[in-house]
């Protein structure tokens, strides 16, 4: 038997038909799941080994995939189709792509875990904290008013640089070596290539790395007009102005800020954040 778990909410509202469109490329008619309200561990107890179990959505409905089912053993053939928006997961291993779909068993892995604000939780992607977490903020303020609303981030990023946005001063330790930076635009830890539905931030970065580390990026010392300009070529993983832009690679990560602003955890946002952690295991 093969279930097509879908998120209604994924894909702008439009993930059920997203699903069902993916499926038909099936030779066995598929049974049906929503995810919302779904016990993801009560399905996988019942599931025969030769069954399959194909995850259809994007980031987010991965991001909650992961967290219910985190240390679980999967005993059915697992999978992943690519019915999203964003889809970061999806570009930074499109190449492993097998008929239409991913394993995602090895994925789940030694998922990192993130400490903020009393929240404890795992990623696949990456963090945003900085900039990309208040775009991301004002993003969902938008489509809390408006839930059919497109909402262009890019945009709404320039207008963060060009004004709006305050740099900060970041402490930051990576594997016990402290280190500061001031005017930090933002320092965001990264398990995979992309965040943020398309930004190349760590273009170095291996999920799927011996060490199990993540990789930090902090963009920091640019006035508002360079770091306009060079932008695109820093979310294009182009990141031609290496003083300007310090990698990190470790297990233990702690950042904390001069002063609080938005961090997103796979798309979704914590508020007023002064300090984030990320443990690798």
């Amino acid at each position: 038997m093969i279930y097509v778990l879908y998120n209604p909410l994924a894909n702008n509202s439009h993930g059920q038909q997203a699903a069902e469109k993916w499926a038909e490329r099936l030779t066995i008619k598929p049974t049906f799941k929503s995810v919302i309200g779904l016990n993801f561990k009560e399905l996988l107890k019942k599931v025969k080994p030769s069954d399959e179990v194909i995850l259809c959505g994007g980031d987010g409905t991965l991001n909650c995939f992961a967290n219910d089912t985190y240390g679980i053993k999967f005993n059915c053939k697992l999978s992943f189709a690519k019915c999203g928006s964003g889809n970061d997961f999806y570009r930074d291993v499109a190449d492993k792509e097998e008929e239409g779909r991913i394993d995602l068993k090895p994925y789940l892995k030694y998922l990192p875990l993130i400490k903020v604000n009393g929240i404890k939780r795992r990623f696949l992607n990456g963090i945003g904290y900085g900039i990309d977490g208040d775009t991301c903020l004002i993003g969902d303020e938008i489509r809390q008013k408006d839930p059919n609303a497109k909402i262009d981030y890019t945009k709404i990023a320039i207008s963060l640089l060009l004004g709006k946005f305050k740099t900060k001063v970041a402490e930051i330790e990576v594997d016990g070596v402290k280190s500061t930076f001031k005017h930090v635009w933002l320092a965001s830890a990264m398990n995979g290539k992309y965040y943020g539905g398309g930004m190349m931030a760590a273009p170095s970065q291996d999920r799927l790395n011996a060490k199990h580390e993540c990789d930090l990026v902090v963009l920091s010392s640019m006035g508002r007009i360079n770091t306009l300009l060079r932008f695109p070529k820093f979310s294009s993983g182009k990141h031609d102005k290496k003083k300007f832009i310090t990698h990190f690679h470790g297990k233990h990560i702690k950042v904390t800020f001069s002063m609080p602003c938005a961090l997103q955890i796979d798309g979704e946002v914590v508020k007023n954040v002064t300090t984030y952690e990320v443990i690798s295991e």
